[in-house]
């Protein structure tokens, strides 16, 4: 074959290699390819729907019917559990407490986001200052309730340490509706600081460390660089601070259950809640009331959503 025939033979078959098509997949590979995904989440599906969408459903149920939460017999009811809890005055009013908590809730973002950004930077001791901080956050709600209730008791440790300053005081700290859920509030600070300072902690260190020297060869401070480099690094973590702190508001039990039971104007909406379904056997007054909140929770969060929008930040 002569160097010709051998150069027209090829261009006649190159743009037919070159166009070629894989031959697809088998039909039981493509089959598989689109059932596995699904298999490996059968199991945590299955863990999902048996403990959170199914006792949803039932609460939803249960809030349509009298049930006392012993007797095996279920009486429709409709929407009277719905009217009674927006009719009752009584039944709505503590959402009033859930203001402390909120307003706390504000205290903690910005301690923790002022510890967090004090600490992100070369400090002495700063390994030290976050194992402080987050300590709280690993030690259970419940001791921290028998704690602090020590703490703020006639002649406790608080009266004690304001005496070494001169400070004496009769003041019964969780006597009165104000003082009582002023010292609840600022418990459930001490609380959850920690988790709010390490979930910044990790936003800021994401943020590259190139921009920090940049922004230092222009000029700018340390307040120049939170608030054009770190604020805006950190927005989708500070807004899901933001929703997860007003749910945590709205929703108070334990620190207030452990401490004072709801008394003294303490009472939370979650402590009326299962007061009326342990306590007084009520609890399709009960399912209807946890159904109204969880409606007021996500209201709460669309709203956030929809006032701060979960944008993506490009500081580079």
């Amino acid at each position: 074959m002569t160097p010709t025939t051998e150069k027209a033979t090829f261009e006649a078959v190159a743009p037919a290699s070159k166009h070629a098509v894989p031959e697809p997949a088998p039909r039981r590979a493509r089959a598989w390819r689109t059932v596995t995904p699904w298999l490996f989440l059968l199991a945590p599906l299955a863990l999902l729907i048996t403990f959170t969408y199914a006792p949803i459903a039932n609460m939803v149920a249960y809030s349509f019917t009298d049930w006392d939460g012993v007797s095996p017999e279920l009486r429709y009811t409709g929407a009277e559990n719905y009217a009674e809890i927006f009719t009752r005055e009584d039944l709505f009013q503590v959402f009033f407490v859930s203001g402390y908590y909120l307003a706390a809730s504000v205290i903690q973002i910005v301690a923790a986001l002022y510890f967090a950004t004090i600490l992100n930077f070369n400090l002495r001791f700063r390994n030290f200052f976050k194992g402080v901080l987050f300590f709280p956050s690993l030690v259970n709600g419940v001791a921290i309730g028998f704690v602090f209730l020590y703490f703020f008791q006639d002649g406790g440790t608080l009266d004690t340490v304001l005496g070494f300053f001169g400070y004496h005081t009769d003041r019964a700290w969780l006597g009165t509706p104000v003082s009582a859920n002023t010292s609840l509030a600022g418990v459930s600070v001490w609380r959850h600081l920690g988790m709010n300072f390490v979930l910044f902690l990790g936003a800021i260190q994401s943020v590259p460390g190139e921009l920090y020297e940049a922004s230092e060869l222009d000029g700018a401070n340390r307040w120049h660089q939170f608030r054009h480099i770190i604020l805006p690094g950190i927005k989708p973590v500070l807004t899901l601070t933001v929703i997860l702190s007003v749910s945590g508001s709205l929703s108070a039990f334990e620190i207030p259950y452990i401490m004072t039971g709801g008394a003294t104007g303490t009472e939370t909406f979650v402590i009326q809640t299962v007061k009326l379904a342990f306590q007084f056997n009520k609890t399709g007054l009960a399912s209807a009331a946890a159904v109204v909140l969880l409606l007021i929770i996500l209201a709460v969060t669309w709203v956030q959503r929809r006032l701060v929008p979960d944008d993506r930040v490009d500081l580079v």
